[in-house]
């Protein structure tokens, strides 16, 4: 079971995640992340990434490549793994619009592991699966 105090600390790593992409800040989004993190979304059609250097360059990507866009985290369930690990999931709602002018749109199922750095927790994996059918087809970064 998770303290209250570390719960909140990681729901607010997730949703500092999506505020960074949905303002195009990715330095504010890899905060989220710690050293060695992995993000893979293969599962909806985008790629997995290894390591805080390839996760920056997909996010800085992204921003370059999308004009508009919104992610809504929720449902979070956290469960305190021992003192400096824990693993959840979240639900993700992601639509937008791309600087070509494609749309794209996905309802999806964060599965996460965290681990608490000194910097305080930080997301250690994320794979992103699918709740319904994505629809990716503009989404090209």
């Amino acid at each position: 079971m998770t303290t209250t105090q570390d719960e909140l600390d990681i729901i607010r790593a997730t949703h500092t995640y999506a505020l960074g992409l949905d303002t195009f800040e990715p330095e504010l989004a890899l905060s989220a992340f710690a050293e060695g993190a992995v993000w893979d979304a293969t599962a909806v059609g985008l790629e997995r990434y290894e390591g805080l250097e390839q996760i920056r360059e997909f996010f800085e990507n992204d921003a370059k490549a999308i004009a508009r866009q919104f992610h809504i985290l929720t449902n979070h369930v956290v469960d305190l793994l021992d003192a400096d690990h824990a693993q959840g999931t979240n639900y993700v709602f992601s639509e937008g619009e791309t600087v070509a002018g494609g749309t794209f749109k996905a309802i999806a199922l964060n599965q996460d592991t965290y681990v608490r750095t000194e910097q305080g927790w930080r997301i250690a994996s994320r794979v992103i699966s699918p709740l319904t059918t994505p629809e990716m087809a503009g989404f090209a970064v």
